[in-house]
């Protein structure tokens, strides 16, 4: 799989399967569609926790890699290694956002996604341009080749065309067969070359132009997207 010019950077171990990584990407995908279902207003980080570890351990996760993190309103702002307020809860009209990298075969998955309680036009329209810059970035991926540099650039002008801000504190990752953290070598931002498929989490976090939210997406990049395209689908905003 190591390709001569990326070095340790894009290695993986000897028993790395594609067919396994799409296993873990399906179910963590799975996973956070069944977590936004159970989802409710009223309730707290630590319960949104609670049912997500819930949540995983019935899909029969082999163990999480990263924190569980779940974010409501104004902390969806917030970056990956930054807290939750810890008092705050889910609203009536709020928006929230589901970070999970669990382990299935020996291998890593990471799903996020964006969901909206309520009715709001803005929070409903900030999830869904998480997800379509998302889709927008990894087709240009797939059809330009370009590097993992020149990605989050394009990510960033697109987002503005769009109408919101992209954080590019969040560049993406390293996955591969558990664990990950002993082959990755930086960021996918800062990747100078095209990055391989079925190793490179690409990660977007948007943030509304004037309102105190935002919304994130991340999925593997894969050269063949079937699967990204089924879930999408059944990954429709939450309404209470």
């Amino acid at each position: 799989m190591t390709r001569p010019d990326t070095g340790r950077t894009e290695a993986t171990g000897a028993k790395f399967s594609l067919d396994s990584m799409r296993t873990a990407r399906s179910l963590s995908q799975l996973a956070v569609r069944r977590i936004a279902s159970g989802m409710h207003p009223g309730m707290t980080h630590a319960q949104a926790h609670d049912l997500a570890m819930a949540t995983l351990q019935k899909l029969e996760m082999e163990r999480n890699w990263h924190p569980i993190i779940i974010r409501f309103g104004e902390d969806t702002l917030r970056t990956f290694r930054e807290a939750s307020d810890p008092g705050r809860v889910l609203g009536e009209q709020d928006i929230f956002f589901i970070d999970i990298g669990p382990v299935w075969e020996g291998h890593e998955g990471d799903a996020g996604d964006t969901f909206v309680m309520g009715d709001d036009p803005q929070m409903h329209a900030c999830a869904e341009a998480a997800r379509t810059l998302w889709q927008d970035v990894a087709d240009r991926w797939r059809a330009d080749r370009l590097s993992g540099q020149a990605l989050y650039a394009y990510a960033a002008e697109r987002a503005e065309t769009m109408g919101w801000r992209l954080n590019l504190d969040i560049k993406g990752h390293r996955v591969c067969d558990f664990p990950h953290a002993i082959y990755q070598a930086g960021r996918l931002g800062d990747f100078g070359l095209c990055p391989a498929t079925g190793i490179w989490i690409l990660e977007i976090q948007i943030a509304h132009p004037t309102l105190p939210f935002g919304a994130f997406y991340e999925d593997l990049l894969m050269a063949d997207d079937a699967n990204h395209d089924n879930a999408a689908a059944e990954a429709e905003p939450v309404a209470a």
